[in-house]
Parts: structure tokens; sequence; C-alpha cells
């Protein structure tokens, strides 16, 4: 074993730690059971092959889909959503299946991560102030005007410290490299609390055994419920979405061995299908985590297996730890980490240069914070098919007046549907008292819409002046 790799370990645990908590916190369960996804994504997902410095954990970005999946089923049902997205994934990837996800629109992705960062910023603004968070996502969002009445202002201002620390330690690289922001942000509210007894919201702790609940057979019952199946297809595709593209992002940071997609579907679909069995949070690989281990010098798949060894042992040593630790500060953490989902800084550029990427992007997020995850996600990807198929849909009608001889009329590019009204515009402007020839040998495609339109408009000229389709360039 390599120092480097012990030593980041080490480094991803003291990261990982709040984030378990925090992520466990906002899904509305346990504060285990966000630890023991770690556990698993370090000591299952680690293990086998795939990318071998990605760290997968418990990750923001499912914890709005999670939290409706909860208030929707109850906990209890939690187990069996997961293992069920489990084995999609281990079938999506024995099919070889992962690199597709590299075909998803980049937008809708940007657009289904700025969703849910919107969502978790608007719920977690309340858990900031201790104060109830209504349950749909507009009324979040509607609701913030009255938050400062209803809060409590102390939790606020452990919530909002949070965040500065969260902000500024990072800009002291030397310091973040020693104590990571999110241990140290977490672990100065925690003190501060403690010391001077701060009557705030703490992290409730019932012990791992307590909260571990493997599915019953009742559960499995509930794999008939169509809502169910849809959420068990929204775990699995989102999870797979954001492991494989997190994938790509820490194959960019180090110049290791490439990620093997398929492998890495099946090593998520695994840990899934294991946090399942334990009726945990489900997993996916977390960009934040696989970028501390690359920036703390990780060479191998020791350093993300041993930090989930070191969860464990903190779980089962010193778990009255996390009930020092203020809900607030938690939810700071969870707020920062949601402004971090939203691109900010790629808006001005796709304005300039793709506004149709941009519209699918804020149309993907509004759809998801007016409805649901999977629904603004559905969404998205149909405005990104539709957008596909009208940037292809390029037709060009250009015409060379030949004399006596009459005129010549060549179209060219993508006849479709979409192009219709513009392609029968530029024919019936055609002069009618000229023969005309048109040339259909520049289309690279001609749809049956098209096709029938074309023999409409030539058929409609016979009485006129002869109109002669030709299928030579």
């Amino acid at each position: 074993m390599r120092k480097a790799d012990l030593l980041a370990s080490f480094v991803v645990f003291l990261v990982a730690l709040p984030l378990c908590v925090g992520v466990a916190i906002a899904s509305g369960v346990p504060a285990e059971l966000g630890l023991v996804t770690g556990i698993v994504g370090g000591l299952v997902a680690g293990v086998m092959p795939g990318s071998s410095l990605q760290v997968s954990g418990p990750a923001a970005g499912l914890t709005v889909l999670v939290y409706e999946a909860v208030q929707s089923y109850g906990v209890q049902a939690l187990g069996v959503l997961v293992l069920g997205a489990g084995l999609v994934q281990l079938a999506l990837g024995a099919l070889r299946l992962g690199r597709w996800f590299r075909a998803v629109s980049v937008a809708v992705v940007q657009g289904m991560l700025a969703g849910i960062g919107l969502v978790l910023i608007a719920g977690q603004v309340y858990a900031m102030g201790d104060a109830a968070a209504p349950a749909s996502g507009v009324g979040k969002v509607a609701g913030l005007g009255s938050l400062v009445g209803d809060a409590d202002p102390v939790a606020l201002v452990i919530g909002g410290a949070t965040v500065v620390v969260l902000l500024l330690w990072p800009r002291w690289r030397r310091g973040a490299r020693l104590v990571p922001a999110p241990l140290l942000a977490v672990g100065l509210a925690s003190v501060v609390t403690g010391v001077f007894d701060l009557s705030v919201r703490r992290v409730e702790v019932r012990g791992l055994l307590d909260s571990v609940r493997p599915p019953g057979l009742e559960d499995f019952g509930r794999l008939t419920e169509v809502g169910v199946i849809g959420t068990v297809l929204a775990f699995a595709l989102i999870a797979s979405a954001e492991s494989l593209f997190s994938a790509a992002a820490v194959d960019r940071l180090h110049r290791g061995r490439r990620t093997d997609y398929d492998r890495e579907l099946i090593a998520q679909g695994a840990g899934n299908a294991v946090c399942g069995v334990l009726g945990a949070l489900p997993m996916t690989a977390v960009i934040v985590r696989s970028a501390a281990n690359v920036q703390a010098g990780a060479r191998t798949k020791v350093s993300r297996v041993l930090h989930g060894v070191w969860l464990l042992v903190f779980t089962a040593l010193l778990p009255g730890v996390l009930g020092v630790i203020p809900v607030a500060a938690l939810a700071g953490l969870l707020v920062h980490a949601g402004c971090k989902l939203v691109p900010v800084r790629e808006l001005g550029p796709l304005w300039r240069e793709h506004r149709g990427e941009l519209v699918v992007l804020v149309v993907t997020a509004v759809a998801i914070v007016v409805g649901n995850l999977f629904e603004g996600v559905l969404v998205g990807l149909a405005l990104a098919v539709a957008k596909t198929a009208w940037d292809i849909s390029h037709v060009h009608v250009e015409t060379e007046d030949q004399g006596e001889a009459g005129m010549v009329v060549r179209v060219v590019g993508h006849a479709t549907f979409l192009r219709l009204p513009k392609l029968l515009d530029a024919l019936e402007a055609l002069p009618h008292d000229r023969d005309v020839r048109l040339e259909l040998g520049g289309l690279r495609h001609l749809d049956h819409a098209c096709a029938a339109a074309l023999e409409g408009w030539a058929a409609g000229r016979d009485h006129e002046r002869v109109a002669t389709i030709s299928s030579t360039s």
C-alpha cells in the first residue's frame, strides 16, 4: 500500500463524513443511513473495476428525488427502491449500455443538476433556520419571503456562518489541504453550539443497527405499483448519468487509466444493490469526493476502499459524535453544494453562442422546480430531441434562371416536416409562367411528408407549366 493512497483516504474520509450525514438528513432519513451508503461506496463499489480514483457515496444530486420517494412511500420502502435501481444498473452494464449515457444532451444534464440545486437550496434554507419547509418546489421558493419571521435567528446565523467558512477557507490552499472545508465548517459549528449550549436542533442519533432496515416481503410487493416502478427507473437512470458524467470529469483530473463505463455502471449497480438490502440511501459517484481523492495524491483504488473503512470505524466506535452536530450547519453545507450544481458561469457563453442549448437547460431546471425531478428530465429530453430535429432540418432552395429553357430549382439539405412550410413557401413563390425543373439530388434526407408535398406541388402546376422532378444533382 502506498503512503499517498493512505493519506488520500483520510482526506476523502474527512470530506465524506459531513456530506454523508447532511445528505441523509436532507433526504428525510436517519443520519446513519448516509454513512452506511458511504461505507458501501468504499467497500463494495470501491473494490470493483471501472474507475480507479472515483469515490462513491450518497450525493446531493439525488437528495430531492429520495426525499420525494420517502414522503410518498415511506422510509421502509427505500430499500426495495434502491435495490431495484441497483439491479437495473447491473443489467444496463451487462448489456454494455454505459457508453450510451454519454449521448445524453449536456444541456439536459446541466438543467437537471441546476433544477436539483435550486430545489435543494430552497429547501435547505428553511433547515438553516430550523423552520419547516413547504412540500412543493414552488412552495419552497414562494415561501422564502416569510422565512425571516419564522426562522430561529441563532440557527440561521450558524447556517450562514457555515456557508461563509465553506466559501473562504478553500482560498487558503495550504490550510484547505490539511483540513477540508466541509469538516472545518461543520466542526466549528458543532464546537460553538456545544460550548455555548445553543438551543438549536441537532442530529438525532439512533444507532447503526436501529437505522438499518432490510426490505421485507411486503415491500417487494410494492414493485407492482406504477409509481414505484417509475421511481426505481428514475433512481437508476439519474444515478447512472451522474456517476458516468462524474467519471468523465475525474478522468480529466489525472493521467492514469481511463474509466470503463460499462464496468463502472456494474460497480455502481452492485453498490446500490447492497445499499438496498441494507435499506440505505442510493449511491452515485461524487465529484467533490473524487476530486479530493485525486488532489490528495491517490494513485490506486486503495484510497477509496480505505475511506469506507474509516467511515465504518467511525460509525462503530464514535456514533455519539453525530449528536453534537447542528442541523443548521449541515443545511448550510448542502446550500453550498446546491449552489455548485447551478452552472452560473456557463450561462453567459451559452447565451452568446448556443441559445437553443440554454433554452433546454432553463426549461429542464424550471420543470424540475415546478413539477418533480423525473418529469423535469423527461421534459428536458423531449425538448433536446425536438431541438436536434429542428437543427438538422436545414433545407435551402436555390434557383437558376436559364432563359428560354426555364428555371432550375435545386433543393439542398434535409427536407423534413419541420421545414415543410418554408419549402412550400419558396416553391409557391416561383413564377407561374415559366417552366421549372426541380432537382432533388442535393437532399440528404427527404421524409414522406415532404415527398408527398413536392409531388402535390408539381401536379398542381401541370395545367400551367410542367415541373420535372429530378433526382440527379
